[in-house]
């Protein structure tokens, strides 16, 4: 694989400073039972970075502590972790928000039929991948036969009482471009998706998240092996917009890998970038949390993704 990190830096990207810290963004280890082309963390069946217990009861304490009122759970595939269950619960009892990014197929896959249920039991917000609603498309960025689970998935959600009207069961959808070029306007896109998605299959949903690929790991190793990087980042400088900078998700979120080593941002994170201005990484035990509110963020040219256009962040368009 192509190694990016090399042609992400002498960024002239404006600096910003975090704001008061909101989210514990969890990246519960980089295994997963997919391997699209489109992912910035490199995740796949053959990865086996776990987050442990001790490290999700060192989150928790300071989690506690810091009053953090929302937890952001990543991976890989979150749910394949041994602690998932256990960590959702303990967040639900404790009062913390708990939002999964969940690819829907993992909902199909033998020894999970019951997961879709215990997040509805849960409560659990599920942000879910679905990069299009054409099958062609989604069979081609994450696998053969992708697109059928998914739908099967989005279905038992949608029989839970996910997406529907006043269950207070929230399902968005997350779409990503296939290649490089920037995402879609957001809410027509959005409009687009629900009504093909509700006459083809009968299935409804809450919001669309149109988020901008990252030029890191496998998406950006894509981009060298089709000559297409230096020319995907210069689009992402030439639409870059200022107003976006406010929303950035990094100025309100802690990203915490599977080892308990923090960083800005989950980009940041699979460039192994050192939280802040800080020249070595910083494990959870370390950080000192009255510090961290006006501090720089690091950034490098990839932070461009997140200001192009629309803006982007794991809640979708900024603007």
């Amino acid at each position: 694989m192509h190694d990016t990190f090399p042609l992400l830096q002498n960024s002239d990207f404006p600096r910003i400073q975090r704001q008061k810290l909101e989210i514990f963004q969890l990246n519960l280890g980089y295994l997963c039972n997919l391997s699209c082309s489109h992912c910035h963390v490199n995740a796949s069946p053959k990865r086996t970075e776990l987050m442990a217990k001790d490290t999700i009861e060192l989150i928790f304490e300071f989690a506690i502590q810091n009053q953090i009122k929302t937890f952001d759970l990543t991976g890989g595939a979150p749910e394949i972790n041994p602690q998932f269950r256990y960590l959702v619960k303990r967040a639900v009892e404790l009062g913390i928000k708990v939002i999964d990014r969940c690819n829907l197929v993992i909902l199909e896959e033998p020894g999970f039929e019951d997961l879709a249920g215990f997040l509805a039991q849960q409560r659990v917000e599920i942000v879910a991948s679905l990069p299009c609603y054409l099958q062609d498309n989604v069979d081609k960025q994450r696998g053969k036969g992708t697109f059928q689970h998914s739908i099967a998935a989005l279905r038992r959600l949608n029989a839970l009482g996910y997406g529907q009207e006043h269950s207070g069961l929230k399902l968005n959808l997350v779409f990503n471009p296939q290649g490089a070029s920037l995402p879609p306007p957001q809410q027509s896109l959005e409009q687009s998706y629900k009504q093909h998605l509700a006459a083809q299959f009968g299935i409804v949903f809450n919001q669309l998240f149109a988020i901008t690929n990252v030029p890191i790991q496998r998406f950006g190793s894509v981009l060298i092996s089709h000559g297409q990087f230096e020319s995907y980042l210069q689009l992402l400088r030439d639409n870059y917009q200022a107003n976006n900078l406010q929303g950035l998700m990094c100025r309100n979120t802690l990203s915490i890998d599977w080892q308990g080593f923090v960083y800005d941002c989950d980009f940041n994170q699979m460039l192994n970038l050192p939280l802040g201005d800080k020249q070595t990484q910083t494990h959870l035990r370390e950080l000192n949390f009255a510090n961290l509110a006006q501090q720089p963020v690091h950034t490098l040219q990839h932070c461009y993704a997140c200001t192009a256009g629309q803006g982007s962040s794991c809640g979708g368009a900024l603007q």
